[in-house]
C-alpha cells in the first residue's frame, strides 16, 4: 500500500502530461485544417471557382461541389494542389450533366438558271432524297441537277415537309431563281420576263402559301424598252387620267404623278419605268406640259419620243389657245417640238354610212366576230384591209361591208391600218376613224392595252394625233389570270382522262363518239397551255403482236393530236408517241387490267425533247416516203392483222 501510494503522484503526472500533449496536438491539427481550408478556398476564389466547397479533415483536404464542365473540375484540382500537397487532396467534385446537343438547322438552297439546277444544304436523313431529286430533274433540260446536299439523322422539324413542297412548287414556276427553304420559312429571289409575269407569279405564290410558313418574296422584272417613248395625259368630263405614262427613273415617276395630281388625277396613278427615253429632260418636259394643260382647262397632251401634241377642248377660245401654245413652246426644253390642235366640233356617226365626214368603222362582238364598215379609197385598198384584219382577228371572223370612195383624204389607208392595229388590243368594242379623229372604245383583258393603243396611235397617226380612248380593263377577260403552270397543264389534262378515257374502235385509231367530250375538255385546257411542250402517249394492252400494238398506239396518239388541231388548238408544242404494250399499269391477264392499259396519257417534256422528237418524226416521214418503202397506215385506218395471229390486237378500247 505504501508502495502504491508513492507511485500515484507519478501516475497522475503522466496522465496529465498525456492529456496536455493530446490537447496541444488537437490544437495544432485544428490550426492546420483551418489554415488549409482558408488557403485553398482563397486561391480558388481568386480564379473564379467559387462553386468548390473545401473541407479539411486532418491533413486531408476534401474538395466537393458540381463543376460546370470537366475543364473547370481539373482546373480547381490543379490550383488546390499548388497550396497543399496533391497527396492530401480528396476529389469529391462532380461534373454537371452535358446539355443535349441541339439538332442542326435543316435548310436547302436551290439555284436555277439556264445551265441547270444546283442544291446545297443539310436535310433530314429520313427525307426521300431520290424522289426530291427526280422531281427536280424533270424541271431541268437534259436533267442537269447538281446535288450537294448532306443529311443528318435527327427528327424532322415541324413544317419541314410543307415548306419543302412549297419551295419545289416555286422552283417549277421560276426558271431563273434562288430559293432558300427552312422548316418554317421559304425565301424566293427570281427574275421574271415582264412586269405582268411578275404580278402573276407573285399572286400564284402568295395564294398557295401553306399555313405556318413565312414567305420572303423578291421577284424582279427587267425594264422594258419603250418605243416610241409615250405619255398621254387627258382632262375631260370624266376627270384627269393617263392613257399612257412612261419615264426612266423612280424620282421622275414621282414628279410626273405629283404634277398629274395637281391637275386633278385621282388615286395613286401608274407610270411605267422603261428604257428608250429620248432626252434626260423628259420628266421636266412632261411636268411642264401637264401644268399648261391644266391651265387650259381640258384636252390632251401626247408625247411620242420628242414630238409633243397638244389637243385643246373644242370650245376653247382662239386667244386662250394661242397664249397657252406660245407659253408651252417657250417652256419646253430641247429637243421637244410642239404641235397644237384646236379641233372643230365633231360628230361621230359610227355607222360608216353618214353623209357628213367620211368614216371607217370596225366593230368586234364578245364572240370575236369583226365587221368592217365605212369608206375605203379603192379595190386594192379594200383587199389589203380585209387581209390585214384577217391576219389580226382570224380569217373566219372577219366580215367586210366597205364601200369605195375615191375622194378620201391623203393618208387614209395609213390611218385605217393604225386604227385596226390598235383595235386588235381589245376583246370587243369599236373603232371609228375620221380624217382628224380616231375614237376607240371597248373592253380588254390586257392591263396595258390602253397604253399600247396610245403608243400605236401616237406613233402612226402623224402630227395631228387627235384620238380618244375609252377602254375598260376587266380582270375576268385577262388570259393570264388563270394561266396554269406547265405541270398543272398536264395534271388537269390527265385528270380529265381519269374521268373519261379517250376510247377507240377495236383495232382502230378512230376516236369513239363517247370520247369526244374528253377531247373538247382537253382542248379548252390546251388553249391556256399553248407554249407548254407535251407528249401525247398512246398505250395498248398485250393482246396481239407487239409490233402491231406499237403501230396502233402511235396512230392513236396522232389521232388525238389531230383531233385537238381540228378544235383550233395550236399543236406545234405536242409530239405523239406510241408505246404499244411496253408500259402496262395493270395486269394484262384480266379484263379490267387490259382496259386500264389501253389509254392515252399526257406527259410534260423539255423543249429539247420536243425538238428531238420532231426531228425523229421528220426522218421517219422522209424514210416512209422514199421509193420502195412501205408507208405506215394513216391515222384511223385499220391496223394490219397477220393471218397467223391468234386473238385480236387491242380487243376493245
Amino acid at each position: 500500500m505504501m508502495h502504491a501510494a508513492r507511485l500515484l503522484p507519478a501516475f497522475i503526472a503522466l496522465v496529465m502530461g498525456c492529456i496536455f500533449a493530446l490537447l496541444v496536438a488537437l490544437l495544432a491539427v485544428n490550426r492546420i485544417e483551418a489554415r488549409s481550408e482558408d488557403d485553398v478556398a482563397r486561391v480558388l476564389s481568386l480564379i473564379g471557382q467559387e462553386w468548390v466547397r473545401v473541407k479539411a479533415d486532418g491533413l486531408q483536404v476534401r474538395l466537393s461541389g458540381t463543376a460546370p464542365d470537366e475543364a473547370a473540375r481539373f482546373r480547381a484540382l490543379r490550383t488546390a494542389g499548388t497550396v497543399v500537397d496533391a497527396a492530401r487532396l480528396i476529389d469529391d467534385m462532380k461534373v454537371a450533366d452535358r446539355l443535349a446537343i441541339a439538332p442542326p438547322r435543316f435548310s436547302i438552297e436551290i439555284l436555277r438558271n439556264d445551265e441547270g439546277i444546283s442544291l446545297i444544304g443539310l436535310v433530314p436523313a429520313s427525307m426521300d432524297r431520290e424522289a426530291v431529286i427526280d422531281s427536280i430533274r424533270k424541271l431541268s433540260p437534259e436533267g442537269k441537277v447538281v446535288d450537294l446536299l448532306d443529311s443528318a439523322d435527327y427528327p424532322v422539324p415541324a413544317h419541314w415537309e410543307q415548306a419543302l413542297a412549297y419551295g419545289l412548287k416555286a422552283l417549277g414556276l421560276l426558271t431563273r431563281s434562288k430559293i432558300s427553304i427552312s422548316a418554317r420559312a421559304v425565301a424566293v429571289k427570281a427574275i421574271s420576263d415582264s412586269t405582268q409575269e411578275k404580278k402573276r407569279l407573285e399572286s400564284l405564290l402568295a395564294d398557295s402559301l401553306p399555313e405556318g410558313i413565312d414567305l420572303g418574296l423578291e421577284i424582279s422584272a427587267p425594264r422594258p424598252v419603250i418605243s416610241p417613248y409615250t405619255l398621254r395625259f387627258i382632262i375631260d368630263e370624266k376627270g384627269a387620267r393617263f392613257d399612257a405614262c412612261s419615264t426612266f427613273t423612280e424620282a421622275g415617276r414621282k414628279k410626273i404623278l405629283e404634277a398629274a395630281r395637281k391637275a386633278g388625277l385621282k388615286g395613286a396613278g401608274e407610270c411605267a419605268i422603261g428604257l428608250g427615253v429620248p432626252s434626260p429632260s423628259w420628266d421636266s418636259a412632261v411636268v411642264t406640259a401637264i401644268g399648261w394643260l391644266s391651265r387650259l382647262g381640258g384636252g390632251s397632251v401626247t408625247f411620242s419620243d420628242a414630238d409633243v401634241t397638244l389637243v385643246a377642248p373644242e370650245n376653247t377660245g382662239q386667244k386662250v389657245f394661242d397664249r397657252v401654245v406660245g407659253e408651252l413652246k417657250a417652256d419646253l426644253p430641247e429637243p421637244f417640238s410642239l404641235h397644237a390642235v384646236l379641233p372643230e366640233p365633231t360628230v361621230i356617226d359610227g355607222t360608216g354610212k353618214g353623209g357628213g365626214l367620211p368614216e371607217f368603222v370596225a366593230t368586234r362582238s364578245p364572240e370575236g366576230d369583226v365587221r368592217l364598215l365605212g369608206r375605203i379609197p379603192d379595190e386594192r385598198a379594200r383587199k389589203a384591209t380585209e387581209s390585214y384584219a384577217e391576219a389580226r382577228f382570224g380569217s373566219d371572223r372577219v366580215r367586210a361591208a366597205m364601200r369605195i370612195d375615191e375622194n378620201l383624204p391623203q393618208g387614209w389607208m395609213t390611218r385605217v391600218l393604225a386604227a385596226l392595229e390598235a383595235f386588235s388590243r381589245l376583246r370587243n368594242g369599236s373603232v371609228v376613224m375620221q380624217p382628224d379623229l380616231v375614237e376607240i372604245s371597248g373592253r380588254t383583258g390586257d392591263e396595258n392595252a390602253r397604253a399600247e393603243i396610245a403608243r400605236i396611235l401616237s406613233e402612226k397617226l402623224g402630227a395631228s394625233q387627235n384620238f380618244r380612248i375609252d377602254v375598260t380593263y376587266e380582270k375576268k377577260l385577262d388570259p393570264k389570270v388563270d394561266t396554269p403552270t406547265p405541270q398543272e397543264c398536264v395534271d388537269r389534262i390527265n385528270k380529265v382522262l381519269k374521268v373519261q378515257q379517250i376510247t377507240f374502235a377495236p383495232s382502230s385509231a378512230e376516236i369513239d363518239e363517247v370520247a369526244r367530250a374528253s377531247i373538247d375538255n382537253i382542248a379548252r385546257i390546251m388553249k391556256k397551255c399553248e407554249d407548254v411542250p407535251m407528249e401525247v402517249g398512246g398505250h395498248t394492252d398485250s393482246q396481239g403482236r407487239e409490233v402491231m400494238n406499237l403501230a396502233l398506239s402511235q396512230a392513236r396518239a396522232e389521232a388525238v393530236v389531230n383531233a385537238l388541231l381540228a378544235r383550233r388548238v395550236l399543236t406545234s408544242h405536242l409530239v405523239a408517241r406510241g408505246y404499244g404494250e411496253s408500259q402496262p399499269i395493270a395486269d394484262n391477264k384480266t379484263q379490267e387490267g387490259r382496259t386500264a392499259n389501253r389509254r392515252i396519257e399526257f406527259r410534260l417534256i423539255s423543249p429539247e425533247e420536243l425538238s428531238a422528237a420532231k426531228a425523229s418524226s421528220l426522218k421517219r416521214d422522209e424514210a416512209a416516203s422514199a421509193p420502195g418503202t412501205a408507208s405506215s397506215p394513216p391515222p384511223g385506218a385499220p391496223a394490219h392483222v397477220d393471218s397467223q395471229q391468234t386473238g385480236n390486237s387491242d380487243e376493245q378500247n
